[in-house]
């Protein structure tokens, strides 16, 4: 029943629009249809995902605010939690709606990873809508350069170097030494730890698997970015931190 409503809802939308994006692009190019597609679902996240970058950005602000509320009740879990929140409230912010943003993007990256994997095996006609033309093969040369059925070690190391990027844009106050002490040091550590391993994972794991993986991941890191960087324009944290 799962396994059937995940291709309902998720599968086999994300399939048709990708064969549909192919069969109307000139040139019949499959890099570009991932493209096209990968920009069209990011657009359509983008208020989920914009809403967990502002919360992130607030939430950093509130940390002086969070430390002296967990310091004042460090021995009352109670009045602690009600304090939190409160301020919460006050800020308008949901602590878990990153998770629930998240939530919502995880079956969309399964299915398109399942999508762009099974597309370069066989194409299953049975799966299409009645109005998706199936094609007899599909080219899986991006802009004649390159083999997206086959693993690409350049495409790999693009995909890691803006995730380490990516990465780092949203370090510098996150990042920042505080006078706080050992849970300092801790997040300080983890952060670096996340900039440095979760690139060299993305290479081991994009070197094994074909360039259409990373083309897309490439694609999503840099509307990450881009958005990072308008939200960041209006600096919410700092907003929030001089309240």
């Amino acid at each position: 029943m799962i396994s059937y409503l995940f291709n309902e809802i998720f599968y086999r939308p994300l399939l048709n629009g990708l064969i549909f994006l192919y069969n109307v692009i000139p040139g019949h190019d499959i890099g570009l249809s991932i493209i096209v597609l990968t920009v069209a679902i990011r657009l359509a996240l983008w208020p989920f995902t914009a809403k967990t970058i502002k919360s992130q950005k607030i939430m950093e602000g509130l940390k002086p605010k969070i430390e002296e509320i967990n310091r004042r009740f460090k021995n009352d879990k109670e009045s602690r939690a009600k304090g939190l929140m409160g301020l919460y409230k006050e800020n308008k912010i949901n602590p878990l709606g990153g998770f629930l943003s998240l939530i919502i993007q995880i079956p969309i990256i399964i299915a398109l990873w399942r999508v762009f994997l099974n597309i370069i095996k066989t194409v299953d006609k049975s799966s299409f809508y009645w109005f998706v033309m199936a094609p007899d093969q599909i080219q899986f040369m991006f802009l004649g350069l390159f083999d997206l059925s086959r693993r690409n070690v350049l495409l790999a190391i693009v995909a890691a170097a803006l995730q380490y990027f990516q990465t780092k844009m949203i370090m510098p106050s996150s990042a920042k030494a505080t006078e706080g002490g050992p849970s300092t040091d801790f997040s300080r550590i983890m952060s670096r730890q996340m900039l440095y391993m979760g690139p060299v994972l993305s290479i081991i794991i994009f070197f094994n698997l074909p360039a259409a993986i990373p083309l897309y991941w490439t694609v999503v890191t840099l509307l990450t970015i881009l958005q990072q960087y308008l939200i960041q324009k209006h600096d919410y944290g700092r907003e929030i931190g001089k309240s």
